[in-house]
């Protein structure tokens, strides 16, 4: 016999899981839609794309992409992959090309338009003015024979069997098609040009990227004044008020001429105080000191410090120039400040 609190079957759940098979299988029919649209477009990389890329290539302004709707947040898109890969490129507001910021363009310029049906009527009243202006034209549309497919330098198709949307109407698999294309684009452009990942780091300063292949030693230590270090012939309290006054874990021992010539450290503190013979206001630094610090150069990364860190299993790092001068320190908690770890 069921207890009392055992769970039935109700008309309500067996109507709710219906319902949620529906929306599986709306869901994945949708994602099977974009991907067979995706999958036509590689049969259409041929010899029209190879020329739109060398328009690109050889293009001595920038590269203008214009869209209208949800074209024209797909060509949003496309204008920030470009120039964030290496191609100089900007979104004009096809709408807003027609009272004034077609000023933008100059003859210079590849003009990248997208329109599915290629007769949008805001595309279609700039088109003379580019043509005036002498900027090349790529369009990219589902239509060959429209207005603005006839009217470019270069078309590429990107054409769909049907949209996602069970209507009809919704623009899905066409803009994704779109967009693809347009990555497809950017990527080719990107190997043609021999862009690197230090390229891609300068226009991502803010980034996570940026800052692991932009940002140098000399960007996040400690430099000047605020630099611990004493003489060889200081010593072991004055080490420790050094080392308390710049607050870093450690000092430097430097001889006459600025070269460093050993460490003082938290770690060696705690060694030193298990030898109750050391007097430390009468012992020199020099005897209780590591000789073989570990060091990094001002002009390394600041990813290479936390390289070094980690694999030594230490917390901070003392920094040299060429010629062996203590010019600076640093330590993880700068790392963790510049959010480079």
């Amino acid at each position: 016999m069921e207890s009392a609190l055992s769970p039935t079957p109700t008309a309500s759940t067996a109507t709710g899981a219906t319902a949620e098979a529906g929306l599986f299988r709306s869901a994945r029919e949708v994602i099977a839609t974009e991907a067979r649209a995706i999958e036509a477009l590689g049969d259409r990389i041929d010899g029209r794309f190879a020329d739109a890329c060398r328009l690109m290539l050889a293009c001595r302004g920038r590269v203008v992409v214009t869209g209208m709707g949800k074209s024209g947040h797909v060509a949003r898109k496309i204008a920030a992959t470009l120039a964030s890969t290496g191609t100089p490129s900007f979104f004009v507001h096809p709408g807003e090309a027609s009272h004034g910021d077609l000023g933008m363009v100059t003859g210079e310029d590849v003009v990248i338009a997208l329109s599915n049906s290629g007769e949008t009527d805001e595309i279609l009243t700039i088109l003379p003015v580019i043509r005036r202006l002498g900027a090349r034209l790529v369009a990219l549309t589902g239509n060959p024979s429209s207005t603005l497919a006839q009217s470019a330098d270069v078309h590429l198709d990107v054409g769909v069997p049907a949209e996602a949307c069970p209507l009809g109407l919704a623009p899905t698999a066409s803009t994704t098609a779109a967009l693809v294309m347009g990555d497809a684009l950017a990527i080719a452009l990107l190997e043609a040009r021999g862009f690197t990942a230090e390229d891609f780091a300068r226009s991502h300063p803010a980034g996570a990227l940026g800052r692991r292949l932009l940002l140098s030693i000399a960007d996040v230590m400690h430099a000047d004044d605020q630099v611990p270090k004493v003489g060889t012939g200081a010593t072991l309290s004055e080490a420790l008020v050094e080392m308390t006054r710049k607050g870093l874990g450690m000092t430097g021992i430097v001889d006459g001429d600025g070269r460093l010539v050993g460490v003082f450290t938290d770690g060696d503190l705690r060694r030193t105080l298990d030898d109750a013979t050391i007097d430390f206001r009468a012992t020199p630094v020099t005897r209780v000191m590591t000789t073989r610090a570990k060091t990094i150069g001002p002009h390394q990364l600041a990813v290479e410090a936390a390289r070094l860190m980690e694999s030594h299993k230490i917390n901070g790092l003392l920094v040299v120039d060429g010629g062996g001068r203590l010019v600076g320190a640093l330590n993880i908690h700068d790392l963790l400040r510049a959010k480079v770890v």
